[in-house]
């Protein structure tokens, strides 16, 4: 089982290189970690998987997207969610792995359906450290709620959750321990917490084996 941080944003990204934020990770109590964009890391110790990130304003965009190469050498597929019928379609989208950005979206813009449906074709839904670290006062509260909301789907359904830091330095990565008590404050357990950390491998074990990093 290995403990992954589903999204860090490496330079030209973010601030710090990929190998750093990749040493940081291990730091942090992860084994791996997907770094979005084409950054590829060679001597962290730790596994990194390269992430592609769709943001498309139509599941049209988003089949055109699927097919490009630089998302075809993607480990892990990403599309940033959007309103309910987009969100509800997406997730039938073979080559979607993660719907993530959700605290962003309107309330139940992720329902039953779209739940059902993901856990039929075993597609994520990513809970994002940045919105818990970030923001503050309504927009934080809204962003505990959409997750909370999730979270109850999650329960019912089993579609998987994967944990991200989002984080675009090193300043901004959480260690396991912290995140644990971001996410007990819309409700997560502990054991919830560790399975979605330990999702992204079985996500893309049907599809491609793992790289590991030397």
């Amino acid at each position: 089982m290995k403990i992954t941080d589903a999204g860090i944003h490496p330079y030209p990204a973010g601030d710090s290189t990929v190998a750093r934020m990749a040493l940081e990770a291990a730091g942090l109590g992860f084994d791996s970690a997907v770094a979005i964009g084409d950054a590829v890391c060679r001597s962290s110790g730790v596994e990194v998987l390269r992430g592609a990130v769709i943001g498309a304003a139509s599941v049209k965009e988003v089949l055109k997207r699927v097919r490009d190469p630089a998302v075809r050498r993607a480990d892990v597929v990403y599309v940033d969610a959007g309103e309910i019928a987009f969100n509800r379609a997406v997730v039938s989208i073979k080559e979607v792995n993660v719907v993530r950005s959700i605290h962003a979206t309107r309330r139940n813009a992720f329902d039953h359906v779209a739940a059902r449906t993901a856990a039929e074709q075993g597609v994520a839904v990513d809970i994002s450290m940045a919105p818990i670290v970030h923001l503050r006062g309504t927009k934080r509260q809204r962003a505990l709620q959409r997750y909370a909301d999730v979270l109850s789907l999650q329960r019912r359904y089993g579609f998987p959750l994967t944990i991200s830091s989002d984080a675009r330095s090193i300043l901004g990565q959480r260690s396991v321990r912290e995140i644990r008590g971001l996410c007990s404050l819309f409700g997560m357990t502990g054991a919830e917490v560790t399975e979605a950390l330990s999702s992204v491998g079985r996500i893309i074990e049907p599809h491609r084996p793992v790289r590991v990093v030397e």
